[in-house]
């Protein structure tokens, strides 16, 4: 759906100038919109995975460790598609969170994938500056992230930080010497005007809504406390995947809020077509960290 239809549907939650701004800059920060309710349902059920996450040594394909994960004291990366492992993820997902996305992709909302995001205090990893659809090439340019701070995060704590209007930029290249690596090139990175950068950083129960064809990543967290930030994938419901879905959910391509498309809308900027994912997909943190698979 042109983001012209889209801005003629009366909008369900979000203000007409919040919108227009999310167009023209690729991201909106919604501070404190989620409720205490859910936020108590989230904090909890993460505090469950964390606890199961103890008897790991190694990261598997839902848990992925951090350096110094023990059962003592464990440290995580990231929890992928927890909206398949716990129906309170989901719930949010597919109850709470259509209705704001549906005032940015239109009245027709499907999901794509989730994941959450730990960046553990005292050393959490970086996330280098990157573009989320090379990973997962869709037919237009709808799809967007929307991640849900658990806790309070403030800067020193590694939040999501974005490079306003890149949106509307050219899309990179993220392989280097033929391998996939998910971040810009040191000479792509040289690019960004590290004086536009803009951190969204917030209360607990706030909102980070980027564009697929954001720049953006987040630095490491060397504070004591940890940045747990829930993020959930959606599209237009005319936005089809054309290659495999690397963060696979049983949810995918579900449609939570309207209707089925009939007709696919292509947007005819090219996009870089990713790896086939035929051996697996770890996370971005081994991709951009060169470890080996």
């Amino acid at each position: 759906m042109k983001v012209d239809e889209i801005l003629r549907h009366k909008p369900k939650v979000l203000t007409q100038d919040q919108r227009e701004f999310y167009f023209e800059n690729g991201y909106l920060l919604l501070e404190s919109i989620v409720t205490k309710e859910w936020l108590d349902i989230l904090r909890k059920t993460t505090d469950e995975k964390i606890n199961n996450s103890r008897k790991l040594t190694v990261s598997d394909e839902i848990y992925d460790l951090d350096k110094g994960h023990t059962s003592e004291n464990p440290r995580l990366r990231r929890l992928s598609s927890p909206n398949d492992h716990d129906e309170n993820y989901w719930r949010y997902a597919s109850e709470f969170l259509p209705n704001i996305i549906s005032d940015l992709v239109g009245p027709n909302v499907k999901f794509h994938h989730s994941k959450l995001n730990f960046k553990w205090s005292k050393g959490g990893a970086e996330v280098k500056w990157h573009q989320d659809i090379q990973f997962w090439p869709h037919t237009n340019y709808s799809p967007l992230t929307v991640g849900t701070y658990l806790y309070d995060c403030n800067l020193d704590q590694g939040p999501l930080a974005v490079v306003p209007k890149s949106h509307n930029g050219p899309l990179y290249n993220q392989y280097e010497n033929g391998n996939w690596t998910g971040c810009l090139s040191n000479k792509d990175e040289k690019n960004i005007d590290k004086n536009e950068v803009v951190y969204l950083d917030g209360p607990a129960g706030s909102l980070t809504i980027h564009n697929c064809r954001m720049i953006h990543g987040s630095k490491p967290n060397n504070s004591e406390n940890g940045r747990p930030l829930l993020l959930n994938v959606y599209s237009s419901a005319d936005a089809f995947p054309y290659t495999k879905n690397p963060i696979y959910s049983k949810y995918d391509q579900k449609i939570v809020k309207g209707n089925r498309a009939d007709w696919a809308d292509h947007d005819p900027r090219p996009c870089l077509i990713p790896p086939s994912w035929d051996e697996g997909y770890k996370s971005i943190f081994s991709y951009q960290q060169k470890e080996k698979m």
